[in-house]
């Protein structure tokens, strides 16, 4: 298994996509309580990732606004699941995305190069114009233009959805 991808590939990769991003580095946070105080420092929407996963096996990672709830009972109708779902074990996040827990971002897609994850970005959290998510660790916030995220993983060979998948 090749090593995951760090954050200066990331930023490599946004730079010959001609994406731009700011990356403030902070305190590692593992939890949205922990990272409230970085919100008058950065400005658009802050997420919080749900890595699922279904009883064949099929995963999943919700992107949605940090203070959002989504009801993991009935979401699995939504994105399309074969059943209801369940956290994905850390083996699967760092082997799919690259990543630990506490780290969990979109920008995973990068790591993501068998196409194992389905992506969802709520829609809610895609009205805000810059979308915030760690650069593959959780000690600093990259802040990308909503589009942009898109366009990231669309050039990962993904097609993200977007769904109201929040209460």
């Amino acid at each position: 298994m090749t090593a995951p991808k760090t954050r200066e590939d990331l930023f490599a990769f946004l730079d010959s996509l001609g994406i731009a991003h700011k990356t403030k580095d902070h305190p590692p946070v593992f939890t949205v309580a922990e990272s409230v105080s970085l919100r008058d420092e950065i400005p658009g929407g802050h997420t919080k990732n749900l890595f699922v996963k279904d009883k064949k096996d099929n995963f999943f990672l919700l992107t949605v606004e940090e203070n959002a709830s989504v009801d993991l009972k009935t979401v699995h109708h939504m994105i399309g699941a074969a059943s209801k779902v369940s956290f994905g074990k850390p083996e699967k996040l760092m082997e799919f995305l690259g990543v630990a827990p506490g780290s969990v971002t979109a920008f995973g897609a990068i790591n993501d190069t068998g196409n194992n994850v389905t992506f969802v970005l709520d829609a809610d959290l895609m009205q805000a114009d810059i979308i915030n998510c760690h650069p593959l660790s959780n000690d600093a916030t990259t802040s990308i233009g909503r589009d942009d995220l898109i366009r990231f993983m669309e050039a990962t060979g993904h097609r993200p959805l977007v769904l109201k998948v929040t209460a």
